[in-house]
């Protein structure tokens, strides 16, 4: 008995944890991102899609491709 408590209890983990390791396109997740900044009237942005080992001081908001790639961000100064 005790043996299927735990059984079932990993299994549990396991299936809840499967959301989170979505692998989610670069385009799809950066086209996600613009609609939210856009939604809040954010403008004058650039969103760049970088190789995950290219990251160093840019703002990183999101990663796509299985961690494969990273999305930065930085805000366009105004004249």
């Amino acid at each position: 008995m005790k043996k299927i408590v735990i059984l079932l209890a990993a299994a549990m983990v396991f299936c809840g944890t499967s959301a989170f390791a979505e692998i989610k396109s670069c385009d799809a997740l950066k086209a996600e991102i613009e609609a939210k900044l856009k939604a809040k009237g954010v403008k004058e942005y650039t969103l760049e899609i970088i190789p995950t080992d290219q990251a160093k001081d840019q703002k990183i908001i999101g990663s796509c491709d299985g961690g494969t790639k990273k999305i930065s961000y930085s805000r366009k100064k105004s004249k």
